[in-house]
């Protein structure tokens, strides 16, 4: 069995794939990279059959009919023989130094007595044109040391775990039988917060193991793009609401950050209708709340009774001050292009 597998998934990725696939492969024999071209138009699946080619045994290439991102990570899942499981998508990459790391300290809990369910580090905001790179750190989590939930602290708000920052156990992901849309963006957010009620231990390398890069013009979370698909924003937060009766998770600080992490998913949902300046989408914007009452009225009170509640749904001219700041704070989660 590989300690870790990777999965890139790839669609027309023949510009940026390589950079990524060489920043994973001095892992050597250690981990397996899954490239998922996902109906490429372009040279992708050339380039994938060519890495497969020259890397037996470490590099896979996979071809399949157009899915989309969701589909292509529930076909690195699929075929994945790690013992661990991280999605680097294919115009991202990891830092060589935190690479080395990261794989030490998995290889070392993997012979512990104690079971891994969730790794976490940094992730880095490549940014087009940016001197100063953001980074997302997690003060909210005991550093070197395996946890529960019992010992996080506050996570304070834009202070999430997001795709770029977490490896999963392979086996937990099945287990709790992920399986994420097909034809729909922005399912990142569904594979981090699925698993979270099966997560048992967790370990947190205060390491900048993965840069995300942002300044494509047709990336998806460019603003303008964003907005354009709105409605496949708005389909993974009507998954992410009907997934689970969030009163019924036991754990305390689990359940806390679980309604944190559907409130920002909604305030995005919500700020980039209202920007959108639309009729049509701000009446949208009054059907997804609509949606959430009828759902589960204890939840839209609580997400209402929020500052970001608050926030997305006052009126007038104040009103649109405070959605602007509550944009900010979107910035900070989805780094905008």
């Amino acid at each position: 069995m590989k300690l870790l597998t990777f999965a890139i998934p790839c669609y027309n990725s023949e510009q940026y794939m390589e950079k990524c696939i060489h920043s994973l492969l001095p892992g050597g024999e250690d981990v397996e990279i899954l490239i998922v071209d996902d109906g490429s138009k372009d040279r992708t699946a050339e380039i994938a059959d060519e890495y497969e080619k020259k890397y037996p045994g470490i590099v896979r290439a996979i071809h399949q009919e157009n899915g989309g991102h969701g589909e292509a990570v529930n076909a690195g899942i699929r075929n994945a023989t790690g013992l661990y499981f991280k999605v680097v998508d294919s115009d991202d990459w990891v830092d060589p130094g935190a690479y080395t790391q990261v794989l030490s300290k998995l290889k070392e809990l993997s012979g512990g007595q104690r079971t891994l369910d969730m790794f976490i580090a940094n992730y880095v905001y490549e940014k087009t044109g940016t001197r100063h790179k953001k980074v997302m750190r997690y003060s909210a989590l005991p550093k070197d040391t395996l946890f529960t939930w019992n010992d996080t602290g506050h996570f304070r708000k834009g202070q999430y775990i997001l795709m770029h920052s977490v490896i999963y156990r392979t086996k937990l992901l099945r287990e709790c039988g992920l399986e994420l849309p097909k034809h729909t963006f922005y399912v990142d957010n569904i594979y981090v917060y699925k698993p979270l009620p099966n997560v048992r231990t967790m370990y947190y390398m205060d390491v900048d193991f993965y840069r995300y890069y942002i300044g494509r013009e047709d990336q998806s979370v460019n603003e303008r793009v964003m907005i354009s698909r709105i409605d496949q924003q708005i389909r993974v937060n009507k998954i992410m609401i009907d997934e689970f009766d969030l009163w019924r998770i036991s754990n305390r600080r689990l359940r806390r950050y679980m309604f944190n992490y559907l409130e920002i998913i909604t305030v995005i949902s919500t700020i980039m209708l209202i920007r959108s300046g639309t009729q049509e989408n701000l009446e949208r914007k009054r059907e997804l709340w609509r949606y959430i009452k009828e759902k589960d009225i204890r939840l839209f009170h609580h997400l209402r009774a929020g500052i970001m509640g608050n926030a997305m749904n006052l009126p007038g001219k104040g009103g649109r001050k405070i959605s602007v700041a509550a944009y900010k704070l979107s910035q900070k989660v989805v780094g905008f292009n």
